[in-house]
């Protein structure tokens, strides 16, 4: 009964953090109001400097919840960043249906055409003066409207970073289009795209064909994942389809794993702190987001610098630790290190003293430092 009562109260805490609440956009292209539902970031309104990535949903009534769920729980973890969610209402009288019709070319129109426009120019204008200008856009659909996002990649300067198309129901040509627009795109686009192993058999057919498309495709500002999902239907694939785009979505923004230290780090011949600065450097260029190096992460690039006995290394470790946290004892406390693995005991003292002055960060406490000061100046009057 407690871990059930446990459960209840983190899904509650974790739904309690950013609320969903409806808006509506008097819109010129289709001429009438459309209701929207956006999801804040806990803290948005008190750091009005900060911007966040934005996801827009179609499908937004029945995308809204999972997506929501997801980020929520993917953010608590930090393995996923803060994101504004805007998803638009298309259930009314088979909206969904009409806001993607398609001409027999493969091509917006009627209805199709104006909801592509009011999606690009007013969704989009509408969150940019409302909550920010957004570095990263992703937008996500599931069958027809998975099949309509992939319109904004036609266009000459492609809207959105991301595209989540989970069993898209595709227009004439789009296979071979799609593919052709992500093997000449000169800046950086993340596309997701997925089936079901039970799903109708023209889209899975259709899906296919252009996930074998996509993977010929040679271009280094490509970022791409396919999924078949086993033991799934046409509609179960949006459970599993969601996290498995976003965690692809925002690999480079996680904390370094213990598989990705274990498999790739600690396997390293040298460069530990380059491939810290690498990791964050990437992460600001792919997804514009800047984030601090996180304090395990740099504990994670000590033990392999410890393990490979690398020790010079922790002279670069400590000016980045410096940049990120300046008044913190971290940055000394490296330099340290580096002076003490160098047998420089009268200096790694010296750093373990002006550490003790400067604010506890982590596991790094000041009896921690005065202790360490202390040892070695016993090995000094030796």
């Amino acid at each position: 009964m407690k871990k059930i009562l446990s459960l209840l109260f983190f899904i509650v805490s974790l739904a309690s953090q950013s609320q969903i609440i409806k808006d509506t956009i008097s819109s010129k292209s289709l001429q009438e109001k459309r209701e929207i539902l956006i999801s804040l970031p806990e803290n948005f309104d008190k750091n009005a400097k900060k911007t966040y990535p934005l996801l827009v949903l179609m499908d937004g009534d029945y995308l809204m919840n999972p997506f929501h769920g997801a980020l929520s729980f993917g953010n608590f973890w930090d393995d996923l960043p803060e994101m504004i969610i805007v998803g638009i209402s298309q259930n009314k009288n088979d909206e969904r249906f009409d806001d993607c019709t398609v001409s027999e070319e493969g091509l917006p129109e009627a209805k199709g055409a104006r909801f592509f426009e009011f999606i690009g120019g007013e969704v989009l204008s509408y969150m940019e003066s409302k909550y920010g200008n957004s570095p990263f856009k992703i937008i996500a659909g599931h069958d027809v409207t998975a099949g309509f996002l992939n319109f904004f990649l036609y266009k000459d300067n492609p809207l959105f970073n991301g595209y989540i198309s989970i069993s898209p129901e595709l227009s004439t040509n789009m296979d071979a289009n799609v593919a052709n627009r992500l093997s000449i795109l000169q800046k950086n686009v993340f596309y997701y795209l997925s089936v079901a192993d039970g799903d109708v058999k023209k889209m899975k057919e259709a899906t296919k064909v252009l996930h074998d498309n996509i993977s010929s495709i040679k271009n280094d500002n490509l970022y791409y994942k396919f999924d078949e999902v086993p033991n799934t239907s046409h509609y179960s694939l949006v459970l599993h389809s969601i996290p498995k785009a976003l965690y692809h979505f925002f690999a480079t923004y996680q904390p370094i794993s213990t598989s990705e230290f274990q498999e790739k780090i600690v396997k390293m011949e040298g460069g530990y702190v380059d491939y810290l600065r690498n990791k964050y450097e990437l992460c600001e260029k792919t997804l514009g987001i800047k984030v601090p190096v996180r304090i395990n992460d740099f504990r994670a690039i000590e033990a392999a610098i410890v393990k490979n006995k690398a020790t010079n290394e922790f002279e670069q470790l400590a000016q980045v630790a410096n940049k990120y946290y300046p008044k913190t004892m971290l940055g000394e406390y490296y330099l340290a290190r580096f002076y003490e693995a160098n047998e420089d005991f009268k200096r790694a003292a010296k750093s373990y003293q002006n550490a003790f002055t400067m604010e506890a960060i982590g596991d790094l406490t000041k009896d921690m430092m005065l202790e360490k000061a202390d040892e070695l100046r016993t090995k000094i009057k030796k």
